[in-house]
């Protein structure tokens, strides 16, 4: 039963509530198709808060609560009393009298426990320093499409300490399967991260290596996976970064490494000509537009589940 729970970070749930969320996402994919969406969330509203832009986050969200017969109160901070300093447990409280689930776009993870805990409704992460997990129900959701199965080798390449990259990792480590991650030692995931999903890992049979060398790292992988070298609220560190991840950026020569059949993917926003080049993210190889647009699908099967 998953009416009540939150979804913060992959690692929380089991793998067969991932696999009911994936199942979920392609059924709706076909309702949409089909124009035949279920109205799971006829008389619900969801509050959407958001402390960072959005694009894709933002529109498969509202579009997703709107399909489903809900009502989406969309919520930045400026809109609301956090950007004058009321504590979120605060906010939370209040919430939860009076809407029935809250997605969160958050500068800090703990900011979606206080949600949780002070609101006592379920909460989506939409995207924290932490991980992001709609994104990686999307992105496993597009490799089975392209391929009929998500058992198929992933390469990482970039900052090993993304958010995205750990959402990756966690949905790797819950399912058993395999990922390479090319990146700087300077930029691994911290020991207690690292812990978590070691341990998720060696419970499942998942194969998560690390590689200095991104050529290494993508060898034979089936899908080759960046991101943005400098997230929102790291531009102080932006040109350290840039640096070291110099060598990491996604070629046409980069991409010879990798299996004759493999696809390209980015969570986006790209920029091109830094962590990829525009040959490979607007060639043949790309679905970062399917990837894109099954942000719709997974927001769907989450909150209708959830909710």
């Amino acid at each position: 039963m998953l009416k009540g729970k939150s979804v913060l970070c992959l690692l929380d749930l089991s793998k067969e509530e991932i696999e009911k969320f994936l199942n979920l996402s392609f059924t709706m994919k076909e309702d949409v198709y089909s124009n035949n969406v279920p109205r799971t969330l006829e008389g619900k509203r969801v509050a959407l808060i958001f402390e960072k832009p959005s694009t894709r986050t933002r529109v498969s969200t509202e579009s997703a609560i709107s399909m489903l017969g809900g009502h989406a109160l969309i919520l930045s901070k400026s809109d609301i009393q956090l950007s004058r300093g009321e504590p979120i447990e605060d906010t939370a409280r209040v919430l939860g009298r009076i809407v029935n689930g809250i997605g969160a776009r958050v500068l800090s993870h703990e900011s979606l426990l206080k949600l949780r805990d002070y609101s006592s409704l379920p909460v989506v992460n939409l995207l924290s320093n932490l991980s992001h997990p709609l994104q990686a129900l999307a992105d496993f959701m597009t490799i089975k499409e392209k391929f009929g199965t998500y058992d198929k080798p992933i390469a990482f390449i970039g900052d090993g300490k993304d958010n995205v990259a750990f959402s990756l990792m966690a949905f790797v480590a819950k399912m058993g399967l395999e990922m390479r991650i090319g990146t700087p030692k300077d930029l691994r995931p911290k020991d207690n991260l690292w812990k978590l999903i070691e341990e998720t890992a060696e419970d499942t049979g998942a194969i998560i290596e690390f590689f200095d060398d991104p050529y290494e790292a993508i060898r034979g992988s089936y899908v080759v996976y960046t991101d943005v070298w400098v997230s929102m609220g790291e531009e102080e560190i932006g040109e350290k970064k840039k640096e070291l991840l110099r060598p990491y950026k996604v070629t046409k020569d980069l991409m010879r490494y990798a299996s004759t059949k493999a696809i390209f993917m980015h969570c986006l926003p790209a920029v091109r000509g830094e962590e990829v080049d525009s040959d490979v993210i607007d060639g043949k190889q790309s679905v970062v537009w399917d990837q894109a647009e099954n942000r719709l699908y997974s927001a769907m099967s989450v909150f209708s589940l959830i909710v």
